[in-house]
C-alpha cells in the first residue's frame, strides 16, 4: 500500500546537541563550509545521500549516534562555537551598515523560484539559482531583503531517462515540515493566512512558510491548506506547470499575495514594511497593482498612487525574446480584475498597464510590460542583454534613440562561497590567508603552480567519482534488481581534459552543437596523445518535445561502446550536481544562439575555480573575454542557420584541437602544464572578482535601491505632496505634448574649416503650447557622423538655455541657446531634441514624449 502523505520524524537532540538545531535552522550552513564540515562528520554517508540536508540526515541518525555525540566532549565543543558565529554574522555590522546617508531600512525582493540549496528543490534553472545567490550575497553583506517566492509542493521535476533516452519527468511531493521552514503565526498559533478573491465567489487563501537565510528572512506562499478547494490547493502544486488560468493564479498569488504576506509578517515582527521592491522578472509584476489598490484605499488617485509605486520598483528582466515573456489573454485579466480582488482599482487602468504598444483593447496583457511601467528604474542582467532588452522594448518609449531608451543593465554574479570547491578554499586559506577566494591574491608566490595544480587535479577526480556514482544509481534505477556494468566503473579519467556543459536545454542553447560533425567530435574524444571528456547535463520544460529530442540524440551518441567512456550525460542535474561538476571540468562550453543568451551563470560558476571557458561571444562572456581566461567561438553572420550552426561548430572543433588541448598537454619536466596554470590564475585574480554576487548586489544598492528609496520617499512626504503634484504635472504635459516642436534651429561661431577645440553656438526657437521653458529640456545630441548614414556614434547631450526672464514671440516661440565644444577630428553632426524635465524623473524618457528637429 501507498502512503497518501510522507514526513520524516526526527529524533529529539539532548541540550548538549541543542547547537546542531540552531545551526540547521538557518540556511547559512548551504554555503557555510566548517558548518557543513560539522553535519558531515555526524553521518557521511547519510549526508552524501540526501544531498548535504542536515534535517534529513537527522532523521535518519540512530539514538546510538546522536548519545555518541552528545559525549564527544571536542564535537559538542565546535558545535557551540559555530552556533556563537552564526549569531555574530546574524547581528554584527556589516558593508550595508557602513553606508553613510540616507538608506532602506527593507528591501522587498520577488522572485518565482530561489535555489539555494538541494534540499529545497524551488528552482528550475539559472533564474531560480541567481535568486538564490543574491540572497546569500545580500546576507554576507548586510543587505536587509525580505524575499517572497511560492512554496511548490512538487518544485519543478526530477529528471531520469528511458532505456532509449527519452526524458522522464516524475514530481516527488516535498515535505515542509522536513525542510527548514517554519509556518508563520498569529499569536495565538494559528497560522496567518493570506487570501485572494477571485471570480465565482472563490477565495484563495495561502498560509506563509518562513526561512532564514542567514540574514535575509524568506517567505513562500504554499496553498496547499483546507481553507480552500480541491482545485485551489493546487495552485502551488509545482513550478512553470499548467494551464494559462492556473499561471494566472500562481503570480497573483505571488505578486498579490505576497504583498499582502509581506504586512503580516512586517505586524508581527515589528518592522516598518518595505518602501523598495525588486521584481525580478515579470512573474511577480501584479506586487505593484496590490501596492498602488493600497494607496487607492489610503486616499490617492490611481495616477497618484502609480508615481508612488513606481519609484521605489526596481524591475529586471532576464529574458532576451518576446516569445519568453508571459503574457495573458485581456479577457481573463478583465474577469479577474472586475471581483474583489482589488477593491478601488479599476479593470482599466489594470489592463492599461500590461497593454503591449499598438495593440488593441483586445490585445494580450503582457507581465514585462507592465513590469516596466510600474518600475521606475529596469535593468537588464549584463550589458549586451541591457542593448537587447532596449530594443525589444523600444516601442514603449516611440521616438527615442535605443541608447536612450530606460533600461540599464546589472550583469549578474554567482555567490562564490557556495559554487567554489573546498579545495581551492581549503589552499587560499593555507596559503593565502584568507578564505575569500573571489579577492585572494592568485598571482602570489605562496601559491605554486604545484599546488594550485595538484587542487585541480583534485577537483577532476571528485567529478569522476561523482560521475559513476549518479551513473551507477540511474542505470539501477532503470534497470531494477540488476547488476551495473563493469564500464560504468571506467567513465572518465582523472588525467584527461574534461570539458563541462550543463544548463536548462531549449533549443536555442544548442546542447547538440557538438553534435554537428560526430566524427570530428570522435577522433577529439579519442585522440592517442590529447585525449578529450565531455560531461554534460541538463533538464528540457516537460513541454519542449524538441529539447527533449536534442538530450535523446546526445544521449544516442554516448551510448557507443567506442566513446561512452569519454561522453557522459548526468540526469537530474541539480545544485549537488553542480558543486562537483563546475569545478571538476577544465573547459566550460557555452554555445547558445548570439544574443539569446541574457547572462548564463554557469560559466560563472566554473571561472570561480580556475576553470577556462570556451563561449560564444554572448551574455557575461560578451563582456569579460580577454583572450587569457578562455576563449571565443566566432559568431557566424549567415541567415542560413545550417550554415551557421556548421561555420560554428566547426570553429569550436578547431579551438579544442589546436589551441585548447595541446596548452592543456604541454607539461614542464614537472608534469605541470605551466601556461594553462597561468590562464588559470589569471582568470582567479581578474574574474573572481567581477564574476561574484558581491558586486551585483552592492550595485543593485547604490545604482538602483537607494536612489528608489529616495525617489519614493520624496513622493511620501507631507502626506504625499510631491506624489500629486508629479501625477498633475505628467499630465498637464502629457495634454500638452502635440503643441511641443522645434521652428527652427541656426548654428554659428565656426570658421569655414571648424578645428578641434571651436566652439558650435546654437539658438533654436521651440513652440511650447501651454508649457514653459521649466517643463522642458531643449538639448543638443551630438556625434560622430557615419559615413554612409545620418546616424550618429558616441552620442552626448547638452542642454539649451531660455535666457533669463525670456518670454515668448508673438507667434508663441521661445528662444534657447547654447555651445558645443568640437572635441574630435572627423566628422561631426548633430540635432535638437524637446524632453520633459522634472527633477522627479529618473530619466528624460520616461514618458515617452519627445519633439525633434
Amino acid at each position: 500500500m501507498k502512503a497518501i502523505r510522507r514526513f520524516t520524524v526526527r529524533p529529539a537532540l539532548p541540550e548538549r546537541l541543542a547547537a546542531l538545531e540552531h545551526l540547521a535552522g538557518n540556511l547559512r550552513w548551504a554555503w557555510h563550509g566548517p558548518t557543513q564540515e560539522l553535519f558531515a562528520e555526524v553521518a557521511p554517508d547519510a549526508w552524501r545521500e540526501f544531498q548535504h540536508d542536515p534535517i534529513s540526515l537527522f532523521g535518519q541518525i540512530s539514538q546510538e549516534r546522536i548519545d555518541e555525540l552528545a559525549s564527544d566532549d571536542d564535537f559538542v565543543h565546535r558545535a557551540n562555537a559555530l552556533r556563537e558565529d552564526l549569531s555574530r554574522y546574524l547581528s554584527e555590522p556589516r558593508w550595508y551598515q557602513g553606508l553613510e546617508g540616507d538608506k532602506p531600512d527593507l528591501i522587498a525582493y520577488f522572485s518565482p523560484e530561489f535555489g539555494i540549496a538541494a534540499a529545497l528543490p524551488q528552482y528550475s534553472g539559472g533564474l531560480g539559482i541567481l535568486a538564490g545567490d543574491h540572497l546569500k550575497s545580500a546576507s554576507d553583506l548586510g543587505v536587509p531583503l525580505v524575499a517572497v517566492g511560492l512554496f511548490y509542493r512538487s518544485g519543478y521535476f526530477s529528471q531520469a531517462l528511458s532505456p532509449d533516452g527519452w526524458q522522464q519527468e516524475t514530481y516527488p511531493v516535498l515535505d515542509p515540515d522536513g525542510l527548514p521552514l517554519r509556518v508563520l503565526r498569529q499569536p495565538d498559533g494559528s497560522p496567518v493566512i493570506v487570501t485572494l478573491s477571485l471570480p465565482d465567489d472563490q477565495v484563495l487563501s495561502a498560509r506563509i512558510w518562513l526561512g532564514r537565510v542567514g540574514r535575509v528572512t524568506l517567505l513562500l506562499l504554499d496553498s496547499d491548506i483546507p481553507e480552500n478547494s480541491e482545485e485551489l490547493c493546487h495552485v502551488t502544486d509545482r513550478l512553470y506547470g499548467g494551464s494559462e488560468e492556473h499561471r494566472l493564479h500562481q503570480e497573483l498569488l505571488l505578486g498579490i499575495g505576497g504583498v499582502r504576506a509581506i504586512s503580516a509578517w512586517a505586524e508581527r515582527s515589528e518592522v516598518r514594511p518595505p518602501r523598495v521592491f525588486h521584481t525580478n522578472e515579470g512573474h511577480a509584476g501584479f506586487l505593484g497593482i496590490e501596492r498602488i489598490g493600497d494607496l487607492i484605499r489610503g486616499g490617492l488617485s490611481f495616477t497618484e498612487a502609480l508615481q508612488v509605486v513606481r519609484a521605489g520598483t526596481v524591475f529586471t528582466t532576464h529574458t532576451p525574446v518576446p516569445a519568453g515573456i508571459d503574457r495573458f489573454d485581456s479577457a481573463l485579466i478583465r474577469r479577474y480584475f472586475e471581483t474583489e480582488l482589488l477593491p478601488g482599482v479599476s479593470v482599466d487602468d489594470v489592463l492599461a498597464l500590461g497593454r503591449e504598444p499598438g495593440a488593441g483593447p483586445d490585445g494580450a496583457f503582457n507581465m514585462a510590460v507592465m513590469g516596466l511601467r510600474l518600475g521606475q528604474r529596469a535593468n537588464g542582467v549584463s550589458q549586451l542583454h541591457g542593448d537587447v532588452s532596449r530594443r525589444m522594448f523600444s516601442a514603449l518609449w516611440p521616438g527615442f534613440d535605443i541608447d536612450d531608451v530606460p533600461i540599464g543593465s546589472v550583469t549578474n554574479g554567482v555567490h562564490p562561497a557556495t559554487w567554489t570547491a573546498p579545495q581551492l578554499t581549503e589552499l587560499a586559506t593555507r596559503n593565502l590567508g584568507t578564505a575569500d577566494t573571489a579577492n585572494a591574491d592568485w598571482a602570489s608566490t605562496a601559491v605554486t603552480d604545484a599546488d594550485l595544480w595538484s587542487v585541480r587535479n583534485r577537483m577532476r577526480q571528485e567529478l569522476v567519482w561523482d560521475a559513476r556514482r549518479r551513473l551507477k544509481r540511474a542505470w539501477l534505477a532503470q534497470n531494477p534488481g540488476g547488476i551495473a556494468p563493469d564500464w560504468i566503473d571506467t567513465v572518465l579519467d582523472p588525467r584527461v581534459l574534461t570539458i563541462g556543459f550543463a544548463r536548462r536545454v531549449p533549443t536555442y542553447k544548442r546542447l547538440t552543437l557538438m553534435l554537428h560533425d560526430t566524427e570530428r567530435l570522435r577522433a577529439l574524444l579519442l585522440h592517442p596523445e590529447r585525449p578529450v571528456q565531455i560531461v554534460i547535463a541538463g533538464k528540457s520544460h516537460p513541454a519542449d518535445i524538441e529539447g527533449k529530442r536534442l538530450i535523446q540524440k546526445v544521449v544516442e551518441f554516448a551510448k557507443d561502446p567506442a566513446v561512452r567512456e569519454r561522453i557522459v550525460f548526468l540526469p537530474n542535474y541539480d545544485i549537488s550536481m553542480a558543486q562537483k561538476l563546475y569545478p571538476g571540468t577544465d573547459v566550460w562550453l557555452n554555445n547558445p544562439l548570439r544574443p539569446l543568451e541574457a547572462c548564463g551563470t554557469s560559466g560563472m560558476k566554473a571561472a570561480l575555480n580556475g576553470v577556462l571557458n570556451l563561449s560564444i561571444l554572448d551574455g557575461w562572456w560578451n563582456e569579460f573575454f580577454d583572450g587569457d581566461n578562455g576563449w571565443a567561438i566566432p559568431s557566424a553572420v549567415t541567415e542560413d542557420a545550417e550554415e551557421r550552426d556548421r561555420r560554428e561548430a566547426e570553429s569550436m572543433y578547431d579551438l579544442i584541437e589546436h589551441q585548447i588541448a595541446p596548452r592543456f598537454y604541454e607539461r614542464d619536466s614537472d608534469g605541470v602544464p605551466v601556461d594553462w596554470l597561468r590562464r588559470i590564475r589569471h582568470t582567479l585574480s581578474t574574474l573572481s572578482p567581477q564574476l561574484s554576487a558581491d558586486r551585483m548586489v552592492s550595485q543593485y544598492v547604490t545604482t538602483l535601491y537607494r536612489p528608489a528609496f529616495d525617489s519614493t520617499s520624496v513622493l511620501r512626504h507631507d502626506g504625499f505632496r510631491e506624489a500629486r503634484r508629479l501625477a498633475e504635472w505628467k499630465s498637464r504635459v502629457t495634454d500638452a505634448w502635440s503643441g511641443v516642436s522645434i521652428a527652427h534651429v541656426e548654428s554659428g561661431g565656426l570658421d569655414v574649416a571648424p578645428q578641434v577645440g571651436d566652439e558650435l553656438h546654437l539658438r533654436a526657437s521651440v513652440r511650447l503650447g501651454p508649457l514653459t521653458p521649466d517643463d522642458v529640456s531643449v538639448q543638443v545630441v551630438y556625434g560622430r557622423s557615419t559615413m554612409n548614414g545620418d546616424d550618429l556614434r558616441d552620442v552626448q547631450t547638452a542642454d539649451l538655455a531660455a535666457a533669463d526672464g525670456a518670454q515668448a514671440s508673438e507667434s508663441g516661440e521661445w528662444l534657447f541657446a547654447g555651445t558645443v565644444s568640437l572635441g574630435h577630428p572627423g566628422g561631426f553632426g548633430y540635432s535638437v531634441r524637446v524632453v520633459p524635465n522634472n527633477a522627479l524623473l529618473d530619466n528624460p524618457a520616461e514618458l515617452g514624449l519627445i519633439a525633434v528637429a
